[in-house]
């Protein structure tokens, strides 16, 4: 007797400035996922936000393929949780806490991982350049809270840029984060698993330009390549990885995430962010990973969707009533 195919929703678009990021993804997502194993519903959010919520009762899992705001921030992970759904990726906390930078730095910084100095502003709020520039020198970055492909990013050398910076940030966010700019290497982890993650070798991204901003990361296609592996020493990789299962741990995450990281000359680590729902596109770090540590992607989706099952299974045994 042929095995029942698991129905998949894959959920992708959505409410935020990343929509078409995740248009791709979903696609590479739907091509790689196995049409012997998996039954594959297509479920896009419209860019106003509005999409068939009935239509994601009758599935098994849901992949959310959704970054930035709406989508990769905790919103539709809860009401997936809600509705009783196993679905891919990190919970509500681990959402919500990875998509905040300012969150997500406090906290990596309580537990004692290397993180750059920052700033928070919120929109009611200001702070002057010249007290910005004495306590995280120039150049510096400013860039929205909760935003990722580095969308609203901007590299600020002067009091021009940095107005004009401010006023993009917020475009994007009611909150924003002025970091110190770290001279380092870009070196980035791909993580999977639930309660014992495992890591992936380091890949390097080299930027051609000012930074690794949208237009380099999706449109420009000589403004940055990846190394994979990243030419680095046993020690480097060991130091990296470590730091990228704990950044994951710490932050509450679940199912996968992309961990990116900055290495200075003279050997330290400091991380710069994690990705909760990590690019998909034939060009995304994640996956590439991944397929250079053995494990195509394919398998890797395999991976995933039973990662779901398994915290959904694990949470169904949880006590709801104390009688």
């Amino acid at each position: 007797m042929a095995k029942k195919k698991l129905r998949i929703g894959v959920l992708f678009g959505g409410k935020s400035a990343e929509h078409e990021v995740s248009l791709r993804s979903a696609e590479n997502i739907i091509k790689a996922l196995s049409k012997e194993r998996y039954l594959i519903t297509l479920i896009k959010i419209n860019k106003d936000g509005k999409f068939d919520f009935n239509n994601i009762k009758n599935f098994d899992v849901i992949f959310p393929v959704l970054h930035g705001p709406f989508g990769e921030d905790g919103t539709v992970q809860g009401l997936l949780k809600l509705a009783d759904i196993p679905f891919v990726g990190a919970s509500v906390l681990g959402s919500a806490v990875g998509m905040d930078k300012d969150v997500m730095k406090r906290l990596l910084r309580d537990t004692g991982l290397p993180v750059g100095k920052f700033i928070t502003l919120n929109y009611s709020e200001k702070i002057t350049f010249e007290k910005t520039k004495k306590i995280l020198d120039l150049p510096l970055f400013i860039k929205p809270a909760n935003m990722g492909s580095s969308v609203g990013v901007s590299k600020v050398k002067n009091k021009k840029e940095f107005d004009k910076a401010i006023k993009e940030a917020f475009l994007f966010d009611t909150k924003v984060i002025i970091e110190e700019f770290i001279k380092g290497r870009e070196i980035e982890c791909s993580v999977l698993g639930n309660d014992k993650p495992i890591v992936s070798i380091p890949g390097e991204v080299i930027v051609n330009d000012e930074f690794y901003s949208y237009d380099t990361k999706y449109i420009d296609e000589n403004g940055a390549r990846t190394e994979i592996p990243a030419k680095l020493s046993k020690q480097e990789i060991k130091k990296i990885q470590d730091i990228a299962v704990r950044t994951f741990k710490t932050l509450s995450c679940e199912g996968f995430g992309r961990v990116d990281c900055f290495l200075k000359e003279n050997g330290q680590v400091f991380v710069n962010e994690i990705n909760t729902i990590p690019g998909f596109t034939s060009i995304s770090m994640y996956p590439k990973l991944w397929e250079a540590s053995g494990l195509p992607l394919p398998k890797l989706l395999d991976k995933l969707i039973e990662l779901a099952i398994e915290r959904f299974e694990k949470e169904q045994k949880l006590k709801t009533s104390v009688s």
